[in-house]
């Protein structure tokens, strides 16, 4: 970690379990970052935490250091059954809960004690399995935590300590209802350590922690450092045909070696993978819709630098402690502020510096001044010239598309190629794209009528021919009121008709192989 980002706090003055205090030396902690200098004496003490901490300063950390010493020092519970944790961790995704995990195995590698997950998408039987056989510290996502308790996989009746991180996600997850429900299941609040970690502590979340919580105490982040201090923001100000081409052009600028690229939509992410990676470079959308395997193999990827740029939504801000990140670009402006804060909080970690660059397009710019209030200061700007703009390749099945990832407008990812320029006709995934050669066979007969077409309208219609007259059976227009000088299209539909018994006279069955309607 960066000097500037520490306290004067020593993790050696905290007095640590010495297995704790190993962990601690092997991943390369000495002094504690503000978040960490605030609430482990309390936590450690063992009070009750709400604490409210911007992302990178090292919350992750505090809670599972708090966790541990907890565990370490207390007595078993004699009555514990087999499959009863001890301490349990919710996560509002998984990928934050995988993050989470992750850090718990480095700091207490040499505790002895059990790490489990519980998080939807893969491995439901080997989880299953492990919180059977029993773990000491369960980390999950509501879903499948509550999921598992229901079919009585583990048992929360042994509950010292329970971490809510993220608690105003959970929120916006649409999760609160299943936390209320776990926590209503564990031993009373004053028989477990309760910490709350939230990127604002609003009023909803503080009526969470009061109402599950042993007088908590609270921390809280001066608003004049909701953002991180080391990261240089930058806003340009792009129409939405210039938006890519812009994006395009900063990145071959900077040497995109791990970036990230938020986006307000799942469309819009998959969108602009296809545009950048038609114009060569490394990126890959996750979202929601991604299979986990592919998630967890994306985030491998980008943690060891093969994929260079990584695209998302929101919901990817949260949680993804990702070292090294050099640039993230808000490619649509967020509609929420705190989530300008989460999203320009994945660079600049731990001290490090980093970029932050957004586009301010017709679509999103008006979130700016709401932005703008809740850092406390005016986004630095741009000027954009014409050598930031990139010549792009449109992908060739988003040609006929003028919609980009916000939605709704020319320019995007699918939009054309350069200012305006119209998509060329041709053939993509089997369905043809409208192009000049179409208005070139349009003729002066009619607005839309090909010449042809005019043509065949100004014959006459040929004449009728006779029919000799049926030999056998009820004659099929009888039934359907027919004409001896109709085509004979027409009278093989009223044969149809009068074979399927729908008019008087109608007398002959259907055909064996006849579907009834209804």
């Amino acid at each position: 970690m960066a000097d500037a980002h520490l306290t004067d706090v020593s993790f050696t003055h905290l007095h640590l379990p010495d297995t704790l205090a190993r962990g601690i030396a092997d991943a390369g902690f000495e002094r504690c970052t503000p978040i960490q200098a605030q609430t482990l004496p309390r936590a450690l003490a063992g009070f009750d935490v709400a604490g409210q901490a911007q992302t990178g300063t090292g919350k992750t950390a505090a809670f599972l250091i708090a966790v541990y010493s907890r565990l370490l020092r207390s007595e078993v519970q004699p009555t514990r059954r087999a499959n009863a944790p001890l301490a349990l961790v919710i996560a509002p995704t998984r990928e934050l809960a995988v993050q989470i995990h992750s850090d718990a195995e480095i700091l207490g590698q040499y505790t002895g004690l059990k790490l489990g997950l519980a998080y939807g998408g893969v491995d439901y039987e080997k989880q299953r399995r492990e919180l059977e056989e029993g773990v000491d510290i369960l980390i999950g996502t509501p879903g499948r935590l509550i999921d598992y308790y229901k079919q009585h996989v583990y048992d929360l009746r042994s509950i010292q300590a329970l971490v809510l991180d993220e608690a105003d996600r959970m929120f916006d997850l649409g999760f609160i209802a299943d936390i209320r429900y776990i926590m209503r299941r564990l031993p009373s609040p004053d028989q477990r350590l309760n910490l709350l970690f939230s990127a604002t502590l609003a009023q909803r979340v503080l009526e969470l922690a009061y109402e599950h919580m042993n007088d908590p105490e609270l921390v809280r982040i001066e608003p004049e450092k909701m953002t991180v201090d080391r990261v240089r923001q930058v806003i340009y100000f792009p129409s939405m045909d210039e938006k890519p081409r812009l994006l395009v052009g900063l990145l071959r600028s900077v040497d995109p070696r791990r970036t990230m690229i938020f986006v307000n939509t799942r469309r819009g992410a998959e969108d602009l993978e296809n545009l950048l990676r038609t114009n060569g470079f490394n990126a890959e959308a996750i979202s929601g819709d991604v299979p986990q395997r592919k998630r967890l193999r994306m985030l491998r990827d980008f943690h060891s630098g093969e994929l260079a740029i990584l695209i998302g939504t929101d919901v990817a801000s949260r949680g993804l402690h990702i070292p090294d990140v050099s640039h993230v670009f808000n490619y649509d402006m967020p509609q929420d502020p705190e989530d300008y804060v989460h999203r320009i909080g994945r660079t600049a970690r731990a001290g490090a510096e980093g970029d932050a660059i957004s586009l301010g397009c017709e679509d999103y710019v008006q979130s700016l001044p709401d932005i703008e209030a809740y850092v406390g200061r005016a986004l630095p700007r741009a000027a954009l010239t014409e050598d930031l703009l990139a010549d792009i390749t449109v992908p060739a099945r988003e040609r006929r598309r003028f919609a980009g990832p916000g939605g709704g407008h020319r320019g995007g990812p699918g939009g054309p190629r350069g200012r305006g320029e119209r998509p060329r006709g041709g053939r993509d995934g089997g369905r043809r794209i409208s192009g000049p050669r179409d208005d070139q066979r349009r003729d002066r007969t009619g607005p839309g009528r090909p010449p042809a077409a005019a043509e065949r309208s100004a014959e006459p219609p040929p004449p009728a021919e006779p029919r000799p007259p049926e030999t056998g059976g009820a004659p099929a227009e009888a039934g359907a009121g027919g004409d001896a000088g109709a085509p004979r299209k027409r009278r093989r539909r009223r044969r149809g008709g009068a074979n399927r018994g729908a008019g008087p006279g109608g007398g002959q069955s259907s055909p064996p192989n006849a579907t009834p309607e209804g």
